[in-house]
C-alpha cells in the first residue's frame, strides 16, 4: 500500500485540526453513525442525517460527545434523543464514509450523498464540503476515507 500521509485514527474520527462543535439531539436513529453528514431537525436544537440535497451542519462527532451518549465505539449508532457533538467550521482531517459505488483518488472534492455519506463531486456544479485525503474504492460497498473538511 502506497503512503497516503493521513492516518485514521484508531476509535476516533478526527485526525487532524479543531473543528468548531456544537452539540444537537439525535431525532431521527436512522443512519446516525460518528463521521456522517447532518442536517436541522424539526427544531434548531435537533439533526438527522444529511441527504444529497440537504443544507449541512457539520458531521456527526464521537469523541467530542459527552460520554454519557457516546456509542460504544466508531461503527455504533447514536440512540434517540441523545446529544451529540456536530463538527463544522472547516480546515480539519475527519473520516467520513463514501457511499457505496464511488471510487475517489486523493484530491478528489466530495459532496453530500444519501445517508449522510460522501459522493464525488464537481467543483461550479455541486456544493463541496470535504477534499480526499486519501484515495480509496467503495465500487462494491461503502468505506471509510480521511478527508479534510470544507464545511
Amino acid at each position: 500500500m502506497a503512503y497516503s500521509g493521513v492516518v485514521k485514527p484508531a476509535n476516533k474520527i478526527v485526525a487532524g485540526g479543531s473543528p468548531l462543535e456544537q452539540e444537537l439531539k439525535i431525532e431521527n436513529v436512522t443512519n446516525m453513525y460518528p463521521g456522517r453528514l447532518v442536517k436541522k431537525g424539526t427544531n434548531d436544537d435537533d439533526m438527522v442525517v444529511n441527504t444529497a440535497a440537504g443544507a449541512t451542519l457539520g458531521w456527526l462527532g464521537y469523541e467530542q460527545t459527552n460520554p454519557a451518549f457516546m456509542p460504544t465505539d466508531i461503527d455504533t449508532i447514536y440512540a434517540l434523543d441523545d446529544m451529540a457533538a456536530v463538527l463544522y467550521g472547516g480546515s480539519f482531517l475527519i473520516v467520513g464514509s463514501l457511499a457505496s459505488g464511488q471510487n475517489v483518488t486523493k484530491g478528489a472534492r466530495l459532496k453530500a450523498a444519501a445517508d449522510g455519506e460522501l459522493a464525488a463531486g464537481i467543483v461550479g456544479t455541486d456544493e463541496i464540503v470535504a477534499i480526499a485525503e486519501e484515495s480509496v474504492d467503495a465500487t462494491s460497498a461503502a468505506a471509510d476515507i480521511v478527508v479534510l473538511s470544507l464545511i
